[in-house]
């Protein structure tokens, strides 16, 4: 299976519509080098791994945020709202997989997914499981990410089922470790509905967002796609992604113009108010804050880098 850059690719909503696999085989591996490129915030039906090769990364999902060094990993339940950055200038590299809970589970019917995928995929509190070597079951569970990483990249005879087996034994880990709340009267441990309501309510946000970036957007019209007022907004995002709502719609234009840049041969200037930025000074000065360079300068490095 060839290895791919993450490069999530989002719809209106902010989940990802990459393909991950195949319906045969529905899991992807990748290896992505963090200093080029963040993997933005999105979220997906699937299931997915991450093991740090080098260096430092910090994961932010659904308002908490997760630093992982090196030879530490981290599983991600579906439909979590997530990001992954370098930690400074670590140069931090990650492998993952990203794969369909029915890769282990089967049909819905059988008791693989019944015993092992459903708990996991209706655990409230299980939006993700940080994986650390210094923990003897977390340290099993790397090794078992690693050995269908690598079943998954090499294709041995056989790989198919040796990947398949691999994370059979990651979801009875994270069964085994991971209980799901008491649902017994008076036991309940679910997350607070402040927290639900505010995770519904990102997500809208980041619908209108993403639906009208090139145009200009303020505050108010953020808030106001969610119902809520301009003060609730802004709690959302620093309490959900640690941001405003401005710093988020700037920094996401950019990753927009940065696609542009290397995939097309437009015009910096109108790459840069195709994503919203009406002044040519601004564009240049808000990518350089977000990629240490001018629209120019990563321009040329990635399309020297890609030949």
């Amino acid at each position: 299976m060839a290895l791919e850059h993450c490069n999530a690719q989002v719809n209106a909503q902010g989940r990802e519509i990459k393909e991950h696999g195949t319906r045969l085989f529905p899991i992807a591996c990748y290896h992505d080098r963090l200093a080029q490129d963040a993997v933005p915030w999105h979220w997906h039906d699937e299931w997915e791994v991450i093991v740090i090769q080098q260096g430092c990364a910090v994961l932010s999902i659904d308002g908490q945020t997760h630093t992982l060094n090196t030879g530490e990993g981290i599983f991600i339940n579906a439909s979590a709202l997530h990001s992954v950055r370098d930690q400074g200038n670590t140069d931090c590299c990650l492998q993952s997989l990203v794969f369909h809970p029915r890769l282990v589970g089967g049909s819905l019917e059988s008791i693989f997914w019944q015993s092992y995928v459903q708990p996991i995929l209706s655990h409230t509190g299980l939006k993700c499981r940080p994986l650390t070597p210094a923990v003897a079951w977390q340290q099993e569970a790397i090794r078992h990410i690693l050995t269908a990483w690598n079943a998954c990249t090499r294709e041995p005879a056989g790989y198919e089922i040796q990947t398949r087996t691999a994370l059979s034994r990651l979801a009875l880990l994270l069964v085994t470790h991971c209980p799901a709340p008491d649902s017994r009267p008076g036991r309940q441990n679910h997350p607070a509905e402040k927290a639900l309501r505010s995770e519904e309510r990102i997500k809208t946000m980041l619908n209108y967002i993403h639906e009208h970036y090139p145009r200009e957007i303020t505050s108010a019209q953020i808030a106001a796609s969610a119902a809520i007022s301009e003060s609730e907004c802004l709690r959302c995002f620093r309490a959900m992604l640690g941001t405003t709502p401005i710093q988020y719609l700037r920094q996401f234009r950019i990753q927009q113009a940065a696609a542009l840049l290397i995939s097309t041969d437009l015009k910096i200037a109108e790459i840069g108010a195709l994503c919203g930025f009406q002044e040519m000074s601004y564009f240049s000065k808000a990518f350089r804050g977000v990629k240490d360079c001018t629209p120019k300068e990563y321009r040329q490095t990635n399309s020297r880098a890609e030949k």
